[in-house]
């Protein structure tokens, strides 16, 4: 039995057989209904639908396996983040889904866009036993006009089942939890978690493993663009200010999370927000807190009062990693169709813990490919008894988990593109200058400081200023901006003990050099110059 909006390709022509009741492409009104009467969720006081997601409350990134066959054999980077499933165990698994499936009384059922951009989206259907979920992937990913869901047909298929347990020995699994993605069969199967962000990074990963052979760079980026119709991307590790910095009220938003530079535009991928929740501030973030209070808002575990419905985002007791999905336009100021022009602006940020790292630097395009295949951000020390300095974490493309080519693939083409295009390239540290972040006394960089350079970048001021090379990274550093101290510019001079800050430079020098070793062979000579060298001495 299914309701209205079913298309004519249905389950039975993909060879899923079920006699559930099919619930296709409901909107966000009978899919919270649905949810609260299955007492999947809570209506918090304001409107947002408040869930829970068990053990699970962010992604399983062990879990997560790619069939290894003739399709992905010589084209996927097999290895720590891509682990291979055989044939055999995917088709086990399969059945043992497709069983599942049959027996389900109720199943909901979304046909959606992966990428705002007609020429380079992929048709993905999901299939989901809770309507919350629904609800979710409905939210984030872009959703067809009504008269297209009728001749949906779709190129890939999600079904995602939170009460299947995977079987290590029959599946070949880790544990009862698997994200399994078969390419060769376009279907990627998700059970034995609650975790909702899974279906939208599989097919932010299934985009990226499409795109590039088309031309088409996918990026772990946030993009806005400005009065003067520039885009600028954001790449940035979690922590690093990418979404607040690409949340700029005098700038349009074209995403906060994954996008295509095709020939023609930056697009989005998605057609919503997943913003983390935690200790949210209405005075530093009044946009992203306004949509806590939207009915249409999916907040997954944020603590809620069970009698006043009221939340405490400062709670962490359910999870640190929090989070809200939400419609791109409850934000103010965004894209119309979720695009625009090719950039004229790449950011990379990192928060540098080790104070080395000036606070904006432009990069030619060989040494933006070096810092692009490194994703480099350092973490302050103090999560473990006993560690007293920094972290420094590198991941590559700024994404590591969701790029199944091998990353100098990204590389080439970012870089590619950077020339062809003449856009300008910047590195900037939103850590810490004076010193390492765990010496008395050292605060990070203010948000008024990174804004300010950010702006000279953005608005062509600094093309024209004096540099100087940065004696480690070789990279260009401006001697002076309007309206910023040049003492900030040069991290050396901010620190007081010179001789410290020659040794953690040359310290976080070698760090680069080992991370990168991985990639020397895969990339050319003048990428291969760009790598740090710490000075001789004199």
């Amino acid at each position: 039995m299914s309701t209205t909006r079913t298309p004519r390709h249905g389950l039975d022509a993909q060879g899923i057989a079920t006699g559930a009741q099919l619930f296709w492409n409901l909107e966000t009104a009978p899919l919270v209904e649905h949810a609260l009467r299955r007492g999947e969720a809570k209506l918090g006081r304001d409107g947002p639908l408040v869930v829970t997601t068990g053990k699970h409350t962010g992604r399983s990134a062990n879990d997560k396996f790619i069939v290894r066959d003739a399709e992905t054999e010589a084209t996927v980077w097999w290895g720590k983040v891509n682990k291979p499933m055989t044939p055999d165990h995917f088709a086990a698994l399969k059945a043992d889904f497709l069983a599942e499936v049959a027996q389900r009384e109720t199943l909901f059922v979304q046909d959606l866009y992966g990428g705002s951009q007609p020429e380079h989206r992929v048709n993905v259907r999901v299939i989901n036993e809770l309507a919350w979920h629904s609800l979710f992937i409905r939210t984030m990913l872009v959703r067809p006009e009504a008269d297209a869901l009728d001749g949906f047909a779709p190129d890939y298929t999600i079904i995602d089942l939170p009460s299947f347990r995977a079987d290590p020995a029959r599946h070949g699994t880790r544990s009862e939890t698997v994200i399994a993605v078969s390419l060769s069969e376009k279907l990627i199967l998700i059970g034995g978690t609650a975790y909702a962000g899974e279906m939208k990074k599989s097919v932010f990963g299934l985009l990226n493993y499409l795109l590039p052979p088309r031309g088409v760079m996918p990026m772990h980026c946030s993009a806005n663009i400005g009065p003067a119709g520039d885009t600028a991307v954001f790449f940035g590790l979690s922590g690093t200010g990418k979404t607040t910095l690409s949340a700029d009220a005098s700038r349009t938003l074209i995403g906060d999370d994954e996008h295509g530079w095709s020939d023609t535009a930056v697009f989005n991928f998605e057609g919503g927000c997943y913003a983390k929740m935690i200790r949210l501030s209405p005075e530093a973030e009044p946009e992203i807190f306004a949509t806590t209070k939207r009915f249409g808002t999916v907040l997954e575990n944020v603590v809620m009062d069970a009698e006043r419905r009221t939340l405490d985002l400062d709670d962490a007791s359910l999870a640190e990693n929090s989070r809200g999905a939400y419609p791109i336009d409850f934000i103010p100021n965004t894209s119309e169709h979720n695009l625009g022009p090719v950039p004229r602006n790449i950011i990379f940020l990192t928060a540098d813990a080790f104070g080395i790292m000036p606070p904006i630097a432009k990069l030619t395009p060989e040494q933006a490919m070096y810092h692009f295949l490194s994703g480099y951000t350092a973490k302050v020390a103090g999560t473990e008894i006993g560690v007293t300095e920094p972290e420094a974490t590198f991941s590559t493309c700024f994404g590591a988990a969701f790029m199944p080519r091998h990353p100098s693939e990204y590389g080439n083409l970012l870089k590619a593109r950077i020339a062809r295009g003449g856009v300008n390239c910047w590195l900037v540290n939103t850590g810490w200058a004076g010193g390492m972040a765990t010496d008395p006394g050292i605060a990070r960089m203010p948000i008024k400081l990174t804004r300010a350079l950010l702006n000279a970048a953005l608005d062509g001021s600094l093309n024209d200023a004096e540099f100087r090379v940065d004696p480690n990274f070789g990279f260009k550093v401006p001697i002076a901006v309007a309206g910023v101290d040049p003492a900030v510019l040069d991290p050396r001079e901010s620190w007081a003990n010179k001789a410290q800050y020659d040794a953690t430079a040359a310290k976080l020098v070698d760090l680069f050099n080992e991370n990168f070793a991985q990639f020397a062979d895969h990339v050319d000579e003048g990428v291969r110059q760009s790598a740090p060298r710490s000075p001789q001495p004199v």
